[in-house]
């Protein structure tokens, strides 16, 4: 059970008005009529399935990152009487909430070309995509963020090419390529892996002596 207490958190209430999809095919967020970007893990999505539609009225209580206008969700309460609650992931999903698919989503080689329509998120308010007017939405690891910057504003150009799927909920693209048109695309760049701070190189020296 999620150690946040939900009816003592921020809330916001509004119809929703699209469901965000991460590369698996889960729903793991939405976007309200009001404007705001919520944030759901992907453990929740067939909860949500079931239970939401697009223009229901919902009420979201969880967490406001500082750093973006967005609310990460503990718990979703729609009326009468239904709330979707984050539990955790189940038994049997790995701990990032991506559970098993019965049929794994098929991807497809995708490309998009439009106008970011908004900058899309993730649980503690990092960058990790955007949503273009066409509604198609592109990810991208947050590390590559900072470096994309100058691509990631409000009214900007921007396509990408990568895997992506389709599904009656929306489109979304993984991108392996960005940049602002198709003619100027740059590779992603995969993270850096951390080196280990303990670990110490044996320096270059004389060998050592035997002794008597």
């Amino acid at each position: 059970m999620h150690w946040l207490n939900p009816d003592h958190l921020p809330h916001v209430t509004a119809n929703v008005e699209r469901f965000l999809l991460n590369f698996h095919g889960d729903i793991d967020g939405m976007i309200l009529a009001n404007g705001l970007e919520v944030h759901s893990p992907p453990h929740l999505s067939e909860a949500i399935r079931a239970a939401i539609q697009l223009g229901d009225h919902i009420t979201v209580r969880g967490v406001r990152p500082r750093s973006a206008d967005m609310i990460s969700a503990v718990a979703i309460d729609k009326a009468p009487d239904t709330r979707i609650l984050d539990n955790g992931p189940e038994h049997g999903r790995d701990g990032k909430g991506a559970g098993k698919h019965a049929r794994p989503p098929k991807h497809s080689p995708m490309q998009a070309q439009g106008t970011v329509r908004r900058i899309l998120h993730g649980p503690k308010g990092e960058v990790r995509g955007v949503l273009l007017e066409d509604g198609v939405a592109v990810r991208f690891p947050p590390h590559e963020a900072k470096r994309l910057a100058p691509l990631l504003s409000v009214g900007k150009k921007l396509a990408a090419s990568g895997k992506g799927l389709e599904s009656p909920l929306g489109c979304v693209i993984e991108a392996h390529e960005i940049g602002a048109s198709d003619n100027d695309l740059q590779p992603i760049k995969p993270k850096k892996p951390k080196h280990d701070k303990h670990h110490k190189h044996d320096k270059p020296g004389r060998p050592s002596e035997s002794h008597a």
